[in-house]
């Protein structure tokens, strides 16, 4: 059975359990951010805090405007190039074993970056 509501209700599903799952990451990085504690990785030489923030906006705001469905296409973005530094720049060396997760959520935000939010979000269309 082919429906236009099975559909969207896959996307929905789809981009709300990934992105609470990303938020689980991006949570602890958060309370880290607004406690004053800027120490943090620099694996593309920015610096310290402005990766955090760059990690923060990565994986708990953006992941929020995803799951409200509101601008995201343009949510994913940030996100999908966050797991795209640390699958290949943090994890660049390590085993596939150790950068699998960050590859699986790569490839799920590219893909909500392809498919669009379908019609249960805030940007219906």
């Amino acid at each position: 059975m082919k429906s236009p509501l099975f559909k969207d209700l896959g996307l929905a599903f789809f981009r709300i359990s990934i992105s609470a799952m990303m938020l689980t990451h991006g949570l602890p990085k958060f309370q880290k951010l607004i406690s004053g504690n800027f120490e943090f990785g620099d694996p593309i030489g920015i610096g310290a805090t402005p990766s955090l923030f760059l990690a923060v906006i990565g994986e708990f705001i953006c992941p929020i405007l995803i799951i409200i469905g509101f601008k995201t296409r343009l949510s994913a973005i940030p996100t999908a190039i966050t797991m795209a530094v640390a699958a290949f720049i943090v994890h660049g060396a390590d085993n596939f074993g150790t950068k699998e997760k960050a590859l699986l959520y790569l490839i799920s935000f590219i893909t909500i970056i392809l498919v669009g939010p379908g019609k249960f979000g805030v940007d219906r269309k």
